[in-house]
């Protein structure tokens, strides 16, 4: 890729989250991440070109050497900053605004710093020689996947039902979704494969902006206020997915084995990775009692994840907020405190950077009580930012079909390919995938965010404590017939 030779036509607009906007190269496997800004400054950029890099910069920085050792660079593509001609950043915002969801358009590409994040397309791996049909890539937003500690907490429900499951009804109540999700993060986090498929349908059924499903780099499903167009479709989806899942000879596969196996070769890509299975660490509950599974749970219950899965890497490092917002804000109150009062220690305390072996060790050898101590208070936020990053990550799971053996160019003689049709059809052996598991949207979380965070929690509490009440004033009325 030439930066002196940029051309807005070779790219194509593939989507954005609440902070950036995401472009993608039209033949190579690149993607461009750019920043956003309210629409109010869109003629008065809030930051100069030099610190648009160095947000930039302490994106790459936190994730290569903070979140990385976390969660394993095998599954981390960092990414590089890059400088780009600022002509072709304006056409490539004017070539691209009309394709945004018009929800999203309270805010503008930066089209001043020229600044970008350059990433792999991880919707279009590459292609091994044998692949015959496009790979597939299923983004998840799997959210949190545990239960606070109820000593943390001043509002018992909290550590009976998940934040997710509450915020469904907070996000409907608020028209920012027209439908709740029935998604619980607990299901998909379980390790029990019956409550992981139970949860991938669940996402299928509603996507939100949690789930996208793309074929050759394009997205062929996701919720309709993510891309702007109907493309959660699931007739559609069947007609995408149907060719992947043919049993040999078999001429027809219904929709419903179509859906069954494509969520198993999901199921299985998340499990993958080796290791022992991981003991579920928190106190308390392994369900919540807002998903529909939760019936089930004495039959299919919390089986544990493979150590080095990714799910399991990710609960790791979610865990580190082990004393829930409520129970941190106190120590971020003593951080804020002492930073009005000796403003020049940002920069020690590494608030904001930078993201190096220093701050990871601070995280890594925080005191396991509190002593009073400002070192504590910080590790802890620290920990606690580190942990909302984990919260909001998305698993880019990568699948390829492996050919059959009778595809391949030395195949060999028409009677062996035939025996083994045979052998796949007795066996209804399901088609081959090989797959690779990535995570992305590993920004840190700022400072400031937390008070907001607390604010969110409780309107999320206190809207989901009104949707019970209301629900058991409707249990408790009477109904008279006349006789």
């Amino acid at each position: 890729m030439e930066l002196d030779k940029m051309d807005e036509n070779d790219w194509r607009y593939h989507g954005e989250g609440n902070k950036s906007l995401v472009v993608s190269h039209v033949q190579l496997s690149k993607v461009l991440r750019l920043l956003k800004y309210p629409t109010e400054d869109s003629e008065n950029p809030p930051q100069t070109a030099e610190q648009a890099f160095r947000q930039i910069q302490n994106i790459v920085d936190f994730s290569s050497n903070v979140m990385s050792c976390l969660l394993g660079d095998k599954f981390i593509h960092s990414g590089e900053v890059v400088k780009l001609p600022l002509e072709f950043v304006r056409q490539l915002s004017i070539k691209v605004q009309h394709q945004r969801p018009a929800w999203r358009r309270d805010k503008v590409m930066d089209i001043y710093s020229g600044c970008a994040l350059c990433l792999p397309n991880l919707t279009w791996p590459g292609l091994p020689q044998h692949a015959h049909m496009p790979p597939l890539c299923v983004e998840i937003k799997p959210k949190c996947g545990f239960l606070p500690s109820a000593k943390h907490i001043s509002r018992d429900i909290k550590s009976k039902v998940c934040r997710f499951c509450m915020h469904q009804h907070y996000k409907v109540a608020s028209g920012r979704w027209k439908r709740r999700s029935l998604y619980c993060p607990l299901d998909l986090f379980s390790g029990s494969r019956a409550r992981m498929h139970f949860a991938v349908r669940q996402l299928i059924e509603e996507p939100q902006n949690n789930f996208k499903i793309f074929k050759g780099g394009q997205c062929i499903y996701a919720s309709k206020e993510c891309t702007g167009e109907d493309s959660s479709d699931l007739n559609s989806l069947l007609y995408h997915l149907r060719p992947y899942f043919l049993y040999a000879n078999c001429i027809h596969v219904s929709g419903k084995a179509v859906l069954s196996d494509f969520i198993q070769v999901l199921v299985n890509a998340l499990l993958s990775g080796g290791g022992g299975v991981a003991e579920r660490r928190q106190e308390g509950r392994t369900f919540c009692e807002a998903s529909l599974f939760n019936k089930e749970r004495q039959r299919y219950g919390s089986q544990g994840l493979p150590s080095e899965s990714v799910l399991s890497r990710i609960l790791r490092t979610q865990m580190l907020d082990n004393l829930n917002i409520e129970g941190l804000y106190p120590l971020y109150r003593r951080v804020e405190q002492h930073l009005r009062d000796f403003p020049k220690e940002r920069t020690s305390l590494q608030v904001d950077g930078p993201y190096n072996e220093a701050f990871l060790e601070r995280l890594q050898k925080c005191p396991a009580e509190d002593d009073g101590s400002l070192d504590f208070a910080v590790s802890k936020v620290h920990q606690y930012r580190v942990a909302m990053t984990a919260k909001d990550c998305s698993i880019m799971v990568a699948l390829v079909p492996s050919a059959t053996n009778d595809q391949d160019d030395d195949d060999q003689d028409t009677l062996c390919a035939a025996q083994r049709r045979l052998q796949d059809f007795l066996s209804s052996r399901m088609p081959a995938f090989s797959y690779s598991v990535s995570m992305l949207d590993l920004d840190p979380k700022p400072l400031d965010s937390i008070p907001l965070q607390l604010s969110l929690d409780h309107k999320i509490v206190q809207c989901y404590a009104r949707t019970l009440a209301a629900s058991d004033r409707d249990d408790r009325t009477l109904h008279f017939r006349p006789v």
